[in-house]
């Protein structure tokens, strides 16, 4: 048996910890009246209908107009299709069902979508749903995380935060890895949490396994919070400590385990026969877990890339007078730029700070006060370890944002949100049960006071309505509710209660309207942002969010938000209607490509197969479709977003040359020449981009295919774009 002390324990909303509870005669039991049973069944149902509720609207918000991004990322669309149809590009990851080359990321979540794609077909539906229920899902486990620690309306608080943070509105509506990774660490977080409870060693497994998945998904990201999970555990289960470090090690055999059976199975399997690992320089999986995906990202030095360092500009790339560049690379990797400059105010500068500093200030405040609190408590504390388990996870991932050297995109930052919201709650509840003591009430007073001054802050950022309306209600409510938490020893129930809705009112208003126009928004294309506000590299950029959410603008310019559909370059949606999200800055159209571009490609955006992909003519289409069954790819062409655009038009393999950068030898002339010679790709499709953003040499692979193609084949125009068929000969 254990001895529960003040926090030691999972929470009931009901119970008040800081005010005597009466005794409790422990030689008759108590008598249970017909009247506290009807109203011990009334709670529990009001409690489910308000969880219900809360997930509802979870839902609401993330499925609504789903389908207005299209395919969203093209890249990884491309690639679960391809899965929906190869059950070896499904378990590689591979870009195309022919299997010239694989995603730069482990195919985790792949494997969500591409069996959505086999069980409902390919539709933008069947892409982002999957996506939005993770988002559900993620919500509802923070609450159950935060209800056994702090109560049922501490959870439903928690989970509400999660919710409305600009960057989960996005991701969740989005379908790049994010998603399937926050889920998996926050699941992670709750097994640590039931583990600790009771030195569980099923649960610590569990949380172990999750992270192992987490690997999968996004790779070393995912291992940011084995450090505190592991602290957690070694400190507060209520066992011995030799049994803590045993189970432990039963964990971390378990998160090796659930990480390395594909990594091992890759790297075993003949090269010659698996597709290329894109992302690495020799084929290899390992190289891309420790380079391209790995410490690259801390230290800069990535293999791989596009360019070198954080906001550096790619190698021999010439940019327009006037223009910055920012974001970039792969999708949810990219090609060494930053969104803002590297050091500890990134996530409070440029579009960062609107997509998840709102309640970080806060979160640090009570954390730091409640921890204080908690005090001398018994080593098992159970608020304590709850608090360490969310404030250390995100204080731990908010500072590798906050130093990385390599590629940083400022979505990356919804991998902060639930820990966020977990922390100020825990903290939070700790204080408000103390807020009889004046240090608690100050420490909830500033919280109200600081968070409300950072959103009128973040709220003028934009310069436009309703924003410079809401700063001041923001501004006016978080005062007032600054005023009651000073007072509110004094005041009766419900005057706190009205404190505490103040509060909430202050706190989400900011967040919850940059979230709605995330929501309204569509969002395509490889680099994408939360909220009005795009900056271009520092804060107050003045650079308008909108479908693409990143890219090359003008400096100290606005682009529109929503670009009309048929104006962009970021492929197309289900249907064949283009999508908004073309080059920033720009107006395109299909009649203004030149003719190796294709119509809002690379010749009219200049970023067409990097960052966004390119539109598909009904006219190449048809083409392309003529005799597809003949060929193991229709098409060839260069880098993955422009394959991955005529790969969804067609739902025909597409071989990517050069992978996602241009960089990757896949394939290699030789290879490129022999595929050719034997019949299995049907044509060359010129992007007119080969070359131009790699850095790369004459000598790579995409580079040599380029110019060989148009010495031995006779070119065609079709809607613009240059095509080589490569199976009439020379």
């Amino acid at each position: 048996m254990t001895t529960t002390s003040l926090h030691s324990g999972p929470a009931d909303a009901s119970v008040d910890h800081d005010r005597p509870q009466p005794e409790v005669d422990h030689q008759s039991p108590p008598r249970r009246s017909t009247r506290s049973t009807t109203g011990s069944t009334r709670r529990r149902r009001l409690r489910l209908v308000s969880v219900l509720l809360l997930l509802a609207i979870t839902a609401g918000l993330y499925l609504w107009s789903l389908s207005a991004s299209g395919y969203a990322n093209s890249f990884y669309s491309a690639a679960a299709q391809a899965g929906s149809q190869s059950w070896k590009a499904f378990f590689f990851g591979s870009l195309d069902a022919g299997n010239s080359i694989t995603v730069d990321k482990p195919p985790a979540s792949l494997w969500l979508m591409g069996l959505s794609v086999r069980i409902f077909g390919l539709s933008s539906w069947s892409i982002l749903v999957p996506q939005a229920l993770l988002g559900v899902a993620t919500v509802g486990v923070v609450y159950a995380a935060i209800k056994r620690v702090s109560g049922h309306t501490a959870g439903l608080a928690a989970g509400l935060i999660t919710a409305l943070t600009p960057s989960a509105a996005l991701m969740f509506r989005f379908n790049n890895p994010d998603a399937l990774l926050l889920f998996l660490l926050v699941s992670a977080g709750y097994a640590v949490l039931r583990a600790t409870e009771r030195a569980s060693a099923k649960w610590l497994i569990l949380a172990g396994s999750l992270v192992g998945l987490g690997f999968l998904t996004k790779m070393l990201q995912a291992f940011l919070v084995l450090p505190v999970f592991a602290l957690v555990y070694l400190i507060a289960p209520p066992t011995t400590f030799r049994k803590r470090l045993l189970q432990l090690l039963g964990a971390l055999a378990s998160v090796i385990i659930s990480a390395g059976w594909w990594v091992a199975i890759v790297e075993l399997w003949p090269k010659s026969s698996r597709p290329y690992i894109d992302g690495s320089t020799n084929n290899s999986v390992l190289e891309l877990v420790f380079g391209y995906n790995g410490l690259g990202r801390l230290t800069g030095n990535e293999s791989g890339q596009v360019g070198g360092g954080a906001g550096g500009r790619p190698s021999g790339m010439e940019l327009p007078a006037g223009t910055e560049m920012f974001g970039g690379g792969g999708p949810g990797s990219g090609g060494g730029m930053s969104g803002s400059g590297t050091g500890i105010l990134r996530l409070f500068e440029s579009v960062s700070g609107g997509m998840i500093s709102w309640l970080i200030p806060a979160a640090l405040l009570v954390m730091i006060v409640a921890l204080i609190k908690i005090g001398r408590a018994p080593r098992t504390d159970w608020a304590r370890a709850a608090l360490i388990i969310f404030g250390g996870s995100m204080i731990i991932t908010g500072l590798f944002f906050s130093f990385m050297a390599g590629i940083y995109h400022d979505y990356y930052t919804v991998a902060l949100a639930p820990w966020i919201a977990g922390t100020v709650i825990i903290g939070g509840t700790v204080l408000w049960r103390r807020r009889h003591e004046l240090v608690s009430r100050l420490a909830l007073a500033v919280a109200a006071a600081g968070t409300s001054a950072w959103a009128f802050v973040l709220l003028g950022e934009s310069g436009e309505q309703p924003y410079q309306s809401l700063r001041w209600l923001v501004l006016g409510t978080g005062l007032l509710a600054t005023a009651g938490f000073a007072l509110v020893d004094r005041l009766p129930k419900a005057a706190a209660t009205a404190v505490l809705a103040l509060a909430g009112v202050a706190a989400l208003t900011g967040p919850a309207s940059y979230s709605v126009d995330t929501v309204l928004t569509p969002h395509t294309g490889s680099i994408v942002t939360a909220g009005p506000v795009s900056s271009m590299g520092g804060p107050g950029g003045g650079m308008r969010g909108g479908p693409g959410g990143g890219g090359m603008a003008p400096t100290g310019q606005s682009r529109g938000r929503n670009s009309p559909a048929g104006q962009g370059s970021a492929g197309q949606a289900p249907g064949g209607q283009a999508m908004p999200g073309g080059m920033p800055g720009q107006s395109q159209s299909g009649s203004s490509a030149g003719s190796d571009g294709g119509p809002g490609g690379a010749a009219a955006g200049g970023m067409g197969g990097l960052i966004n992909g390119t539109q598909v003519s009904d006219q190449l289409k048809s083409l392309l479709n003529q005799n597809a069954d003949e060929y193991t790819w229709v098409a060839a062409t260069a880098r993955a977003q422009n394959a991955a655009s005529y790969q969804l038009a067609t739902e025909q393999p597409v071989m990517a040359i050069g992978g996602f950068n241009g960089t990757a030898a896949s394939p290699t002339l030789t290879q490129f020449k022999q595929y050719v010679a034997e019949g299995k790709i049907h044509y060359f499709i010129s992007s007119g981009s080969e070359g131009q953003l790699s850095g790369s040499s004459s000598q790579d692979s995409a580079a040599q295919i380029q110019s060989w193609v148009p010495d031995n084949f006779t070119a065609k125009t079709v809607s613009g774009v240059t095509v080589y068929d490569l199976s009439g000969g020379n």
